[in-house]
């Protein structure tokens, strides 16, 4: 998250180090995949092509093309799993407005966090943020003025100061956050290994007595979820006996592990920031939330975090934000983290090896295998709905802009690459606004083709509508100066 954050301070004018404690990108297996709205923010920065060559690129991705009837088959549209629940793909509503014309944003949605970060380390180099490897931080110290960050290579000076350090992060804890939640009822194993003696486990998501565990073969890997609270030696790497021991207690299985590609361990401990701000130290990502991984929300919660907070920042740093913009972080992201800690929750308590989980866990297994279950629960695993409660009546305020089809044959999302808010106004009635904030907003004059495509609309440099509708001179200024800021002084009469 930290390498999406600076890409977009920087596109909002801030200046940028990053700290990383380790030399080298870690290269344990992590996310998968990514949602809707992670694959829209990163489309409206440009990195669309190299999110397709990273796919192509992906091992299981050219075997999975290659495996149809006559040497290819097409990609199929993700649907997930809920709780070990797979949804089938088949049973998507095709009907569903919210889940027409995804293409081609849809193509993207495996890409492996390994390859995300790389891509992101392109992008945010490209734009000179300065990263610096195997250094560590130690203590800060906040004053009125800015942040003093002690490391392992020397003092930094900074403004401000974001924790973007994981799960345990250190500046979350040296800050005095508070980080209540609920502790974890699973130990699970997720693996890329050469095992012996799964062969005759079932393939996919399986349910046991004493747990739940998938098993894919085709890739070598496994992962079983076992329940009974987080390991006595938490905070130490995984090991090969631990995997042997939780195969052969999930699955019943006497496995024999010959080799390891790869190995983590994670829990179910769910717990929130109750604020993500205090005072010049901010948190980001699994810094500011944790919750398992089911449904693949980590990454991409970490994703809009960044995106929401790099401009707001940005703004703040350059001293062009309006006053509160910042808290408005904490607002708007807080929510969201709950609903996935609760949405991950749900999935563990129906994964409990007990009579009265395993009743509900057949109710809600029915409910999944109906068209309307399975588009309900894949729309919530893709994010597709998310939105933010903004001031405004029009149904495109708070929900991210689409991608619109402009007449002169570009797209909206080719005029944002640079960060800037935009105002899409077609009938140039609001340029005399657009000219107030030159500076941080850039204006296209385009028609949009469709269909209930509102007269004018004035988008967030994040990718949120803040306003649409019909031209209203003291709605429009209303809204920049609430999300831009006081405009430039351009001479008497120049306002809308």
């Amino acid at each position: 998250m930290g390498l999406m954050l600076a890409a977009e301070l920087r596109l909002g004018g801030a200046s940028v180090v990053v700290v990383e404690r380790l030399t080298e990108p870690s290269t344990g297996l992590k996310a998968g995949t990514l949602n809707r709205p992670s694959i829209e923010a990163l489309h409206r920065r440009g990195l669309l092509p190299a999110l397709r060559r990273a796919q192509q690129q992906d091992e299981w991705f050219v075997s999975f093309l290659s495996g149809g009837e006559g040497g290819e088959r097409a990609l199929p549209r993700f649907a997930g799993h809920f709780a070990a629940i797979p949804l089938s793909e088949a049973l998507l509503d095709d009907s569903d407005p919210e889940l027409s014309d995804l293409h081609p944003l849809d193509l993207v949605a495996l890409v492996h966090q390994k390859r995300i970060e790389e891509i992101l380390a392109e992008h945010a180099a490209a734009l000179g943020v300065e990263l610096r490897r195997g250094v560590e931080l130690t203590d800060f110290a906040e004053d009125a003025d800015g942040v003093t960050v002690e490391t392992s290579d020397g003092p930094v000076r900074c403004g401000w100061l974001v924790g973007c350090d994981g799960g345990r992060s250190e500046v979350r804890k040296r800050a005095g956050f508070d980080f209540p939640g609920t502790e974890p009822e699973i130990t699970a194993y997720h693996a890329v290994a050469d095992i012996t003696g799964t062969q005759d486990l079932g393939v996919g998501w399986q349910v046991s007595p004493t747990g739940v565990y998938i098993n894919d073969p085709a890739r070598r890997r496994i992962t079983t979820i076992a329940f009974g609270g987080a390991p006595a030696e938490r905070h130490a790497p995984a090991t090969a006996d631990e995997l042997r021991a939780s195969i052969r207690h999930v699955t019943g299985a006497d496995v024999t592990i010959n080799a390891i590609t790869s190995l983590t361990r994670f829990t179910d401990n769910a717990r929130q920031a109750t604020t993500y701000r205090r005072g010049r130290v901010l948190l980001a990502g699994d810094s500011a939330h944790v919750h398992s991984p089911f449904g693949g929300q980590g990454l991409n919660l970490g994703l809009g975090d960044a995106v929401n907070l790099g401009w707001k920042l940005a703004a703040t740093a350059r001293g062009t934000a309006p006053d509160g913009l910042l808290d408005t972080y904490t607002a708007e992201r807080h929510p969201l983290g709950a609903w996935v800690l609760d949405w991950t929750r749900a999935q563990i308590a129906l994964m409990r090896p007990e009579p009265h989980a395993r009743a509900l866990r057949q109710v809600v297994g029915d409910l999944a295998g109906t068209t309307d279950g399975t588009t309900h629960l894949a729309k919530k695993i893709a994010g597709i709905g998310q939105r933010y409660d903004l001031p405004g009546d029009h149904p495109l305020v708070g929900a991210g802009v689409p991608d619109y089809d402009l007449a002169d044959g570009s797209r909206l999302s080719d005029h944002v690459h640079d960060g800037k808010a935009l105002l899409l106004d077609p009938a140039g009635s609001l340029r005399d606004a657009a000219e107030a904030y030159r500076d941080r907003m850039r204006t296209i004059t385009s028609a949009p083709r469709g269909d209930d495509v509102p007269a004018a609309v004035l988008v967030r440099p994040d990718g949120f509508v803040a306003w649409a509708g019909e031209p209203d001179r003291d709605a429009v200024n209303a809204a920049l100066e609430t999300w831009l800021g006081a405009p430039l002084d351009v001479g008497p009469g120049n306002r809308v």
